[in-house]
């Protein structure tokens, strides 16, 4: 299917913290994030874990993706010509703040806008309506998921803890530079790496990109739920990692207009290194496992209608 730019378990058997209340398959990808975000690759260290912070992060939410993608499908009879879309944060980085927090994708007939909780858009909170979107499960100070029914935050655009500047997002000039990177990964492999993935995913900058970087800085831009380990409770989450996994396809071209479908570290690479080795498992909990070599090209499943950065 083609991606165009712009929806029987209870708590009790996930050890959530709460009524036993039914959940939905929505939660669970909710839940699948938490919980590889809480696995560190190997454990007794405290930077990498089984989705973020090293080279899986790029084939590990690409699975997840597939998967997402998979199972809408699957609720609307199969229809695979349906394909998750993305959102081309870097064009809307390039408008003045203002405009950036009021740009296409938060109008009400697209994802909706900013509050606590939101009340206009497809996700809007109404107390009266019991069928209206609902936060389900979140995690606590202590890691802890709970179970709770609140409506979706959003604080587009506020300040960040500890600045003063406006937040705003990446723009064309960061992805590209991004782009440019001719290494996919290197040592140490976590978030002091040099290197491709390190920079998408926003650990690492340049002078021309501030920190947070590019992925991460979307994540604070939006803000309230897509701030936490329980972020895929916001559906933008979903668009803003198809167009992560828009940048690396990208990346992946022939040369010259791109690197080339490779991946580091090898299987060859240190044990230390478990969980983000070419061949290792990516961390499953809905679907049989996959590996990093099998997202490298998925073009059987998906295509994008534009790879222009």
């Amino acid at each position: 299917m083609l991606k165009n730019e712009f929806p029987g378990t209870t708590t009790s058997d996930l050890n959530i913290a709460g009524p036993t209340t039914p959940i939905s398959t929505y939660d669970l990808f909710v839940i699948w994030h938490h919980v590889a975000m809480m696995t560190f690759t190997p454990a007794n260290q405290s930077d990498r874990n089984a989705a973020h912070r090293g080279p899986v992060f790029l084939p590990w939410h690409r699975f997840m993706l597939l998967q997402m993608e998979m199972n809408i499908q699957r609720v609307l009879g199969n229809d695979l010509d349906f394909g998750l879309p993305y959102w081309d944060w870097a064009a809307d980085g390039n408008l003045a703040p203002a405009r950036q927090r009021t740009a296409a994708i938060w109008r009400a007939n697209c994802m909706g806008g900013t509050g606590t909780p939101i009340t206009t858009g497809p996700f809007a909170y109404n107390a009266n309506d019991g069928t209206s979107w609902r936060i389900r499960v979140v995690a606590n100070a202590n890691g802890t998921l709970t179970q709770v029914s609140r409506g979706m935050r959003r604080t587009l655009g506020s300040v960040m803890q500890g600045q003063t500047a406006t937040n705003r997002l990446p723009t064309k000039v960061h992805t590209q530079l991004t782009i440019n990177e001719s290494v996919f990964d290197a040592a140490p492999w976590n978030t002091a790496s040099s290197g491709f993935r390190n920079l998408l995913e926003g650990w690492q900058n340049r002078p021309q990109i501030p920190a947070p970087g590019l992925h991460n800085r979307v994540h604070v831009f939006v803000g309230g739920d897509m701030l936490p380990s329980t972020s895929p409770n916001d559906p933008v989450f979903y668009l803003n990692h198809c167009n992560v996994d828009r940048i690396w396809e990208s990346w992946m071209q022939p040369s010259p207009q791109g690197h080339g479908r490779v991946y580091l570290p090898p299987q060859s690479a240190p044990a230390s290194l478990s969980g983000h080795r070419i061949n290792d498992e990516l961390l499953s909990l809905l679907a049989p496992s996959s590996t990093p070599a099998d997202m490298l090209d998925v073009s059987e499943f998906y295509t994008y209608d534009s790879l222009a950065i």
